[in-house]
C-alpha cells in the first residue's frame, strides 16, 4: 500500500521562505517520478514541479520557476520543495504525487498560506 505524508506547511509572510517534505512508503521510491501540485481555494489542482526517480532531473511550471525548486533523499524516501520568494498568489494546499501502475496516489495535503 502507498501511503505519504505531506509535512512543513505554514503562514509565511510575502518574500519569505518555506519547505515542504513528502514521506513516501510502499513503493521502490527512487523508481518513480515525484511530483508536486497545489490547489487554491476555488482553483483546480495544478502543477507545481517533478523530480525524476534518480534526482537528475527536475522541472517547475512557470509560475514557480526560478523560485521553487524539487529534491529528493532516496535514501530516507522523502521527496521535497523548497519555495523562495513566497508571493500571496502560492497560497494553496500542496500536494505530492506519484503515478504507480497507472494509478496516482496522493498525500493528505499541507496547507501554505502567504500573507502580503
Amino acid at each position: 500500500q502507498v501511503h505519504m505524508v505531506e509535512s512543513g506547511g505554514g503562514l509565511v509572510q510575502a518574500g519569505g521562505s518555506l519547505s515542504l517534505s513528502c514521506a513516501v512508503s510502499g513503493l521502490a521510491f527512487d523508481s518513480y517520478v515525484m511530483g508536486w501540485f497545489r490547489q487554491a481555494p476555488g482553483k483546480v489542482r495544478e502543477f507545481v514541479a517533478a523530480i525524476s526517480g534518480s534526482g537528475g532531473r527536475e522541472i517547475s511550471a512557470e509560475s514557480v520557476k526560478g523560485r521553487f525548486t524539487a529534491s529528493r533523499d532516496n535514501a530516507k524516501n522523502t521527496v521535497s520543495l523548497q519555495m523562495n520568494s513566497l508571493k500571496p498568489e502560492d497560497t494553496a494546499v500542496y500536494y505530492c504525487k506519484v503515478e504507480r501502475r497507472g494509478r496516482d496516489y496522493w498525500g493528505q495535503g499541507t496547507q501554505v498560506l502567504v500573507s502580503s
